[in-house]
């Protein structure tokens, strides 16, 4: 059965995630916006270009910090999506949630650093 929480209950976990980070990495998230919604909307889908029968439970929209250039300012900001639904539907009680927020938290951002998803599986955040 799946685990569910609040809205805000979600959010806070989301937020306790971030507020471990550590510095120097810590102030390189500051100009990303994080955003929880209850799930992805169909053009979510499609920018994920994720396969048909896989469940996005967060995305990246934005440039990563290793393709940027003095040419990138003036950019839209870059966004890291948090999905409550499908992140729960996949969660049996509140510890594999909290585990589950991390490790999409983290992949997301890990993407802002320029990681691909080879890197992400080899730390374990996929």
């Amino acid at each position: 059965m799946p685990c569910r929480v609040s809205k805000p209950e979600f959010g806070e976990l989301v937020q306790r995630t971030l507020a471990e980070i550590p510095e120097p990495f810590a102030s390189m998230l500051e100009e990303i916006a994080i955003e929880v919604m209850d799930r992805p909307t169909p053009d979510l889908i499609r920018r994920s270009h994720l396969g048909r029968g896989h469940t996005l439970l967060g995305l990246y929209v934005g440039h990563p910090l290793t393709q940027r250039s003095v040419q990138d300012s003036g950019i839209i900001p870059d966004v890291i999506y948090i999905f409550q639904e499908p992140i729960e539907s996949i969660c049996r009680d509140r510890n594999d949630l909290c585990r589950q927020i991390r490790i999409t938290v983290l992949h997301e951002i890990g993407h802002h650093f320029g990681m691909d998803e080879a890197d992400l599986d080899r730390l374990g955040y996929r």
